[in-house]
């Protein structure tokens, strides 16, 4: 489907992913249209988190995108629909001095032609689809040395706290006697233990709808009630 869509005359494949080492995020951009040469961004930056950096590489993409002559359609495919959802959030959050420049750049391309069209792909990296898996690659092959002194955003200082908190919590409570026995460990479909985590807005809770018994334990033991649908909810 992907292959036949990027054969399509006036249709840009926006292929885009990001990753953080040593507090230096790297974001990467593929363009791949008909009968023009591959399109390539990187852009580094320090103190941010990864949807930020995600959510900039989406925002690239679809500048340069838009920019393009005769491209009526722009698939964009990432490994976090999450973030790119944010474009759209009418609500207040970090993300929106990108998602007001994507949605300017969009408004224009709409104007332009009426008939103009996007659509957002999920493409997780575990598939190892070809053309994301080589943006996927590039994104961690980086190593950047950190340039100081640095602007710290406020969804990178979020984190910092979140991840402090985490650590203060899980070790506060190993070394506490009255934390009582026979504790339920919530377990995902890999049977890995599920730990509180910051990483796409925190996913744990999701992961506990994949067993109607640990969901209905987890919520009794969390909210001291049955989880009757108001809870659930």
């Amino acid at each position: 489907m992907v292959l036949r869509n990027s054969l399509i005359l006036n249709t840009a494949l926006v292929i885009t992913d990001a990753s953080i080492k040593k507090d230096i995020a790297t974001s990467i951009m593929h363009i791949h249209s008909t009968n023009r040469p591959l399109i390539k961004t990187v852009h580094h930056a320090s103190s941010v988190t990864s949807s930020e950096a995600e959510l900039f590489a989406i925002r690239c993409g679809i500048n340069q995108a838009c920019s393009l002559n005769n491209v009526s359609k722009i698939i964009v495919i990432t490994d976090s629909i999450h973030v790119a959802k944010k474009i759209f959030d009418p609500g207040s959050h970090p993300l929106q001095i990108h998602s007001a420049a994507i949605l300017s750049n969009l408004r224009n391309f709409f104007i332009a032609n009426e008939s103009n069209s996007i659509e957002f792909w999920e493409c997780p990296s575990k598939l190892k689809w070809k053309l994301h898996h080589e943006v996927d690659k590039n994104s961690k092959s980086f190593v950047v040395t950190p340039s100081f002194p640095s602007k710290t955003s406020w969804e990178f200082c979020k984190k910092s706290d979140s991840d402090k908190l985490i650590k203060l919590w899980k070790m506060t409570f190993q070394a506490s006697d009255g934390k009582g026995k026979n504790f339920l460990k919530l377990l995902d479909d890999d049977l890995n233990v599920i730990e509180p985590s910051y990483t796409k807005g925190g996913p744990w809770l999701q992961l506990v709808g994949h067993s109607n018994s640990l969901c209905a334990r987890a919520t009794r033991a969390i909210t001291n009630h049955a989880p009757i649908r108001e809870y659930r909810l």
